[in-house]
């Protein structure tokens, strides 16, 4: 039996938002280095409120895209900080992909990670570079985009999406902050890793176990 899509996105969000409650402290920790120290348990309150939201509905009866522009407002309006609208944004461009879909196919499941990608780039006016969470989202969903062009199975597009979104994250390391508080620190933003895309690397494995179980995580051999 398929499983349907809502169902789905429901255990998505709930993997997502237990795996931030998981990370909420070593996110906080790198946060503490070039902001506030509060990353992580901003993302953790608001992925448990969508976590709570959820646990008051039979999603089964809620179409797809009404869910995901529902759980944004949610997330939205648990927390004031930047990241609420960056990522409410992104899950409302999510949601447009998902009209009329029923299952999570490989394409639906790259226009989660495309749809929320658009939505953080356009309302945060950033791009790849600035050592924020789209050096983790912009190259997780170049990494999809290419899966779905070679008809890659679900399995190998997350691995791709994973690897990518890693190394892009990785790659803040060696950046000095054009967005957000960071940016006042300039090359003393040096050597840390960006909070938002260490987040983003965490929610992107949680989508990723969510659609594939560990086979995401499998790491590809020279004769895949």
């Amino acid at each position: 039996m398929v499983e349907l899509l809502s169902r789905c996105l429901s255990r998505m969000f709930h993997n997502i938002a237990d795996s931030i409650e998981d990370a909420k402290e070593q996110l906080s920790a790198l946060d503490g280095a070039i902001g506030d120290a509060d990353h992580g348990v901003t993302m953790s309150i608001g992925f448990q409120a969508v976590k709570n939201e959820l646990s008051k509905r039979n999603v089964d009866n809620v179409p797809p895209a009404k869910l995901m522009n529902d759980l944004a407002m949610t997330f939205l309006n648990s927390i004031g900080a930047s990241t609420g609208p960056l990522y409410a944004t992104g899950f409302l461009r999510a949601a447009q992909g998902l009209a009329g879909a029923t299952r999570a196919t490989p394409e639906v499941q790259a226009g989660l990670v495309k749809g929320i990608t658009d939505g953080v780039r356009e309302r945060g006016k950033g791009r790849r570079g600035d050592k924020t969470m789209l050096d983790a989202w912009i190259p997780a969903a170049e990494a999809a985009a290419d899966a779905v062009r070679r008809s890659a199975s679900a399995e190998e597009m997350w691995r791709d999406v994973l690897a990518a979104a890693e190394a892009g994250a990785a790659s803040t390391c060696s950046m000095v902050a054009a967005r957000g508080r960071a940016a006042r620190l300039g090359e003393r933003a040096l050597g840390h890793l960006d909070p938002g895309a260490a987040s983003a690397v965490v929610i992107l494995k949680a989508m990723a176990r969510t659609f594939c179980g560990d086979d995401a995580s499998r790491k590809k051999t020279s004769d895949e």
